[in-house]
């Protein structure tokens, strides 16, 4: 089959490699349908991790049909149509129990990797896969793109919301106009907040901001961005959403909020120190981490998809083949797209 492989900084290629097998009994393996590039992916081929040259893709966003199944697998059968999640949730330790399946407590191996590829093998698949009705053909390109959000980046902009506890009439800072970020705007809308404030430099992401729910964006960064968010906030907002992990998106975040505000973390942390110093004598409540994919998307986000109240796929600005891998990266790595969207099988 063919594979997605990291060669060195700036190159992934596509290997042919033998299809995966069911190696454990709550194994599923899956026929990728769509696949995509996280910008988690990008910290790698950036340049900015050390990345062992020739390994597997930190692909983990796929949907798919299932193809064969471990003999403790009752949930799905051959032939379904699945959103495979970035995480593997049991469904019934403590943390899953409590909404938070990203960070099971039964399994080491939580996370997904290689999925950019034809065929993936979903270790724990007995909870954490999330059914679609129906089969690809059923679907427009469209839906088929805001379902593959469903693996990751919405639940994730979800996650952001919830761990901040966006609620009706909340004012909302979002740092980050990536996919995450983009889909956190969604879900502050969708909690009910009445002012949501974005924060692109870029036109192109501005204006999908604003019709995902963004009322207002502010460009600047720095200590003049951090000025005109708080003086437009009248001191700051009841939440700030942090959607990139950088160090410095992490400090504007603790500075942002006013005082009893909570800050919603899901990007992932690179080079972030927080002092405990700048929330304790504000009040202001640090959350998050991976998200709790499964959960939001059984309970919430697949029915809002499915009825269309909302239209995540939107945040798929150009779609490759996988044989195109390579490009989708690079498109994403330098701003041409705010997130690649790989047609791999029909």
């Amino acid at each position: 089959m063919k594979d997605a492989r990291f060669e060195k900084a700036g190159q992934m290629v596509i290997e042919d490699i033998p299809k995966p097998t069911i190696q454990n009994n709550d194994d599923v393996i899956i026929r990728t349908v769509r696949a995509c590039v996280c910008g988690s992916d990008l910290w790698a081929y950036r340049d900015f991790d050390h990345g062992t040259p020739n390994s597997e893709n930190s692909g983990h966003e796929a949907i798919g049909i299932v193809e064969e199944v471990g003999k403790d697998i009752t949930t799905v059968k051959p032939g379904d149509f699945v959103i495979a999640p970035f995480t593997h949730g049991c469904g019934h330790c403590a943390a899953c129990l409590a909404g938070f399946d990203g960070v099971c407590m039964n399994h080491t191996d939580n996370f997904s990797d290689g999925n950019q590829a034809e065929y993936i093998r979903f270790q724990h698949g007995q909870w954490a896969l999330v059914k679609i009705p129906g089969k690809p053909s059923d679907y427009s390109e469209g839906m088929l793109k805001s379902f593959l959000t469903l693996a990751d980046v919405m639940a994730t902009g979800y996650h952001a919301a919830r761990v901040a506890n966006v609620k009706k009439g909340d004012t909302v800072i979002v740092l980050g106009d990536g996919a995450v970020g983009q889909c956190a705007i969604i879900a502050a809308k969708m909690r009910g907040a009445k002012r949501i404030i974005s924060t692109s430099r870029h036109a192109d992401r501005a204006t999908l901001a604003k019709e995902f729910g963004a009322t207002e964006n502010v460009a600047e960064r720095g200590e003049e961005g951090i000025k005109k968010l708080l003086e437009i906030t009248n001191g700051g907002a009841d939440a700030v959403l942090e959607c990139v992990g950088t160090e410095m998106s992490s400090d504007e975040a603790m500075k942002v909020g006013r005082p009893g505000s909570i800050i919603g973390r899901v990007g992932l942390p690179h080079g972030s120190k927080i002092d405990p110093a700048e929330t304790f004598y504000q009040n202001k409540i640090l959350a998050g981490g991976p998200a709790s994919v499964t959960t939001y998307d059984k309970e919430i986000l697949l029915k809002a998809v499915l009825d269309g109240v909302i239209n995540p796929g939107k945040v798929f600005t150009k779609e490759y083949s996988l044989d195109e891998i390579n490009d989708a990266y690079q498109d994403m790595a330098t701003r041409k797209t705010i997130k690649s969207y790989i047609k791999v099988s029909d």
